[in-house]
């Protein structure tokens, strides 16, 4: 698949001066260990000139991937029980590092989480770690232009220093709970759950409702229907349809929950639903990060661009304004002494964050090559063209920011190699299977339904082209049904 790190020529002249500089990591989940291994690869840290240490909350690294009961409000993670990849491994991984030759194409959860500790283990990455260790608030303090960084242990509570913040904790864990009118009187009831309590199928029958289409109520959905006397399956814009065993219905947005005892609700075309015994939200995640606070983060909406607001706001759909979607452009403290990581939607969260974390390290190391003013023109111009998609609807505004395309999210891992200086650019296979992962999943599953994956995967990527091998595997894949040449390489 090609390197993605710059020469040692062109990271050397990020060194700036020998002062010995902190780095601190919040989460050791894929992002945050993603961006610890570029931190230990980076020509200062080899020096002696950069130190780094994670911090993470929980017992164990491995963020989302990392089980956990459905308890607490909201549980540590939202894994469930059948949660596999939802993009085949060969584009999910870092580039630095394939999964094991064989491994199955969308693995399960407890693959990835091994997996990603065997990143940390071959990168030695896990004497930088501090565990159960939660940070509680992070405040910059202009007298030594340092980041206070306050921690919580078992050891006791204690604030230190650093030079740099890498904000990595995640944004799949607090729920997105809509306001839909009504749907507060079901969940006083306690007719309504969220995906992130979701473990088990057989935890729920009668008449369900999953609202939401993303991969996690497709997930839900597929996982019920054998437990379920009825799914029905609500998704913004559907063309309302029945499949022929009458076991799952498919209808738009839910416009108001009426009678929660007779399980009554409206729908955005006029038509009604009754019967419903239990809703499942699939409405997504929140970015929540618990340890910012004012004045260094503001809570809601930022206000209508131009101009670029001067403070950084989080309206828990986007952060906002952010350069180069890492560095907050404002003015009350350096944009380039914190870095967020990994905020991106709908991408491959494993190989864009040893990108951005090259990109943040570059803004450390080096604040000049930022250029605001080109940056602030950036923002106004993504805003103006969600503003003539949305019009004035903020929110559609702010739930749209971070929503990436299929090429934008390659565009943007190009333009993050061209700030580091890599001349390493995405091959256009990876950009086109990426595009039809989704019915590359299909066919996968398929495989494994006939018990044939095995005998399919054996050996792949053992070779000293592993990602070459695994490109010419998922095309042999898709080719399982295809003859119209779309499967050719």
């Amino acid at each position: 698949m090609g390197s993605s790190s710059s020469s040692q020529q062109q990271q050397s002249n990020l060194v700036h001066d020998a002062e010995s500089k902190r780095i601190c990591v919040i989460g050791v989940g894929p992002v945050g260990l993603g961006a610890l291994k570029v931190i230990k690869d980076s020509p200062q840290f080899k020096a002696g000139l950069w130190e780094v240490t994670a911090f993470e909350s929980r017992e164990r690294i491995g963020g989302i991937w990392v089980p956990a009961p459905p308890e607490g409000d909201p549980p540590l993670t939202a894994l469930y029980d059948s949660l596999t990849a939802n993009t085949p491994h060969p584009l999910m991984c870092y580039m630095s590092y394939p999964f094991p030759p064989a491994t199955p194409l969308y693995p399960p959860a407890t693959t990835i989480l091994k997996y990603i500790e065997d990143y940390a283990a071959h990168f030695d990455l896990n004497q930088h770690i501090r565990l159960s260790t939660a940070v509680t608030a992070v405040h910059w303090d202009s007298s030594s232009s340092k980041w206070n960084v306050s921690i919580q242990s078992a050891s006791g509570d204690e604030t230190l220093p650093f030079d740099f913040v890498v904000v990595a904790n995640g944004h799949f864990r607090v729920p997105r709970i809509p306001d839909t009118k009504g749907l507060a009187a079901w969940r006083a009831k306690g007719k309504v759950t969220h995906t992130a309590w979701y473990r088990r199928p057989q935890d729920y029958s009668g008449k369900i409702l999953v609202v939401g289409g993303g991969y996690s109520g497709q997930d839900v959905v597929a996982d019920t229907r054998p437990f379920a006397t009825g799914v029905v399956h609500s998704i913004t814009g559907a063309t309302p349809e029945d499949e022929d065993d009458g076991r799952l219905k498919i209808r738009g947005r839910v416009a108001e929950y009426l009678d929660p005892e007779e399980g009554k609700l409206l729908y955005e075309d006029g038509t009604t639903e009754s019967g419903v015994d239990t809703v499942i939200l699939a409405t997504g995640y929140q970015f929540h990060f618990p340890f910012l606070s004012e004045p260094e983060v503001v809570s809601g909406l930022p206000p209508r661009v131009p101009p670029i607001p001067q403070a950084l706001y989080n309206s828990t759909y986007h952060i906002f304004p952010l350069a180069k979607h890492i560095f907050p452009l404002v003015k009350s403290y350096p944009p380039t002494s914190i870095a967020f990581l990994g905020l991106p939607l709908r991408v491959a969260p494993f190989p864009l964050a040893e990108v951005q974390a090259q990109a943040a390290l570059k803004g450390f190391a080096d604040p000049g090559v930022l250029d605001l003013d080109r940056e602030a023109e950036a923002l106004r111009k993504r805003y103006e063209q969600f503003r003539s998609e949305k019009g004035d609807d903020e929110v559609a505004i702010a739930d749209a920011w971070f929503r990436f395309g299929f090429d934008e999210m390659f565009d943007y891992r190009d333009e993050l190699y061209e700030f580091i200086g890599d001349s390493y650019r995405i091959p256009q296979w990876e950009r086109d299977l990426f595009r039809q992962k989704d019915f590359l999943r299909e066919q996968w599953r398929e495989l494994e339904r006939t018990g044939e994956s095995d005998a399919w995967s054996r050996d792949v990527g053992a070779g000293s082209e592993p990602f070459e091998e695994w490109a010419q595997f998922m095309w042999k894949v898709l080719r399982r049904t295809r003859t119209d040449g779309d499967a050719s390489t």
